[in-house]
């Protein structure tokens, strides 16, 4: 009898137990498995979220319009006097944000200028970076890091430039640690790399609206790859 009862209990528990497989692989094929879509899946985005699309601006030049001679106004307004040179920065740093080391950006290696900036101007590429990562969360692009390619310049550093830049002018925006560049054509991967072009697209769109927004000028340098900024 005892024999005969245990014989049922394991046949009960085979077929409870094949019952939940079944059960499981029919949840399964009509839940999408968000494996299914590797940018959503890197930021473990619930299955039925949808990405939202990618617009970027309809011309560069058009949308990132302003000049050396814009900017230069918003420079000397909220910058520092120009520092001649590197020792005489380290002499500055009441006045002076460091930015060279940040979870929302990248920066690049610099050998022609100094990775401070203003205050107002630290906080707006902060702002910038996260909006980015925003951005790409909801648009389900894996993530990847903004580089920075230009900061606060010394008088000493702008001299050097201009040997071979034409666009290093006297004064130059950089100058005051109200500018830095960001480089459209390079990325730093965190979650793993993704065309530049995507990445640009959605750049494009976070930094046309912190212009919408009054905050920045913003420069589309095509010779040099990048974004070039000043707070406002």
């Amino acid at each position: 009898m005892k024999k005969k009862k245990k014989t049922l209990t394991k046949r009960r528990y085979v077929l409870l137990f094949f019952a939940i497989v079944a059960l499981l692989a029919v949840a399964r094929m009509l839940t999408p498995s968000s494996t299914l879509n590797p940018q959503l899946s890197a930021f473990n985005l619930p299955p039925s979220t949808t990405p939202h699309r990618i617009w970027s601006v309809p011309n560069y030049k058009a949308a990132f319009p302003d000049s050396q001679s814009v900017q230069i106004v918003a420079a000397e307004r909220w910058g520092v006097r120009p520092v001649r040179n590197r020792e005489d920065a380290e002499k500055r740093k009441k006045e002076l944000v460091y930015v060279g080391e940040s979870p929302y950006y990248h920066v690049d290696r610099l050998n022609s200028s100094i990775p401070y900036l203003v205050p107002r101007a630290a906080v707006l590429l902060q702002d910038i970076g996260r909006s980015f990562y925003d951005s790409l969360y909801v648009k389900g692009v894996p993530m990847n890091q903004l580089i920075v390619t230009s900061v606060l310049r010394s008088m000493d550093d702008v001299a050097k430039l201009q040997r071979h830049n034409q666009n290093a002018t006297d004064r130059s925006c950089h100058l005051f640690g109200t500018t830095f560049d960001i480089c459209y054509n390079r990325y730093h991967p965190v979650a793993r790399p993704v065309r530049d072009d995507t990445l640009k697209w959605v750049l494009s769109e976070v930094l046309r609206d912190k212009r919408q927004e009054g905050r920045c000028y913003i420069k589309y340098e095509v010779k040099q790859g990048c974004f070039h900024l000043t707070v406002r």
